[in-house]
């Protein structure tokens, strides 16, 4: 068990038999009464956040977890199938707990899958990456008055993202995984 005296960002807890990420937290020592924590919690089953309270040295089970680097193979219906490259044991995810990770990765890419008690819960991305730019119109000159501007383009992982005028068909840019925008052309 762990007291709310010891939550750290990103640290793993199960409430009322849910288990929970720990998105942010704050000791909270009001002029009256007693000592409380506020915290956001991210549930790994359903994603939703909440915000809940705890009484100071109110104590929790921790969740023992673990990432292990794993190889994404390909989809098939609503599951991704990944490799772990030690064992080459095949692992499918539901979409469900792929979500979004699967717009910024390519076939053969390595991931690291957290693992919350032997199950796995989630697919971790870097929080940007570089593809190639596979679809894009060519950007006109003067088709802005300020010389800024944007366009759509579609990356090599099917992902649709704004980029520059200036980007073309092939170039390789880097992209945020959070804000899905536009960082840099590599």
């Amino acid at each position: 068990m762990i007291s709310t005296n010891q939550f750290k960002n990103g640290t793993h807890i199960e409430v009322d038999g849910q288990v929970f990420r720990i998105l942010d937290f704050q000791h909270v020592k009001p002029g009256k009464g007693q000592a409380f924590v506020r915290t956001k919690l991210k549930a790994l089953a359903t994603g939703a956040v909440f915000d809940k309270t705890f009484r100071a040295g109110e104590k929790v089970r921790p969740v023992h977890t673990e990432t292990r680097k794993l190889q994404y193979l390909y989809e098939s219906g609503d599951e991704a199938v990944l490799m772990d490259l030690g064992t080459y044991d095949q692992l499918a995810l539901a979409k469900a707990i792929v979500k979004d990770a699967l717009d910024w990765i390519r076939p053969n890419d390595e991931v690291d899958v957290l693992f919350v008690d032997e199950q796995p819960a989630d697919v971790q991305v870097p929080s940007a990456v570089e593809m190639a730019v596979a679809e894009t119109d060519p950007g006109v000159r003067g088709d802005t008055a300020s010389g800024g501007g944007t366009k759509p383009a579609i990356l090599e992982s099917g992902v649709k993202v704004q980029v520059p005028l200036f980007v073309n068909r092939g170039d390789r840019v880097r992209v945020d995984t959070r804000t899905r925008q536009y960082v840099a052309r590599v």
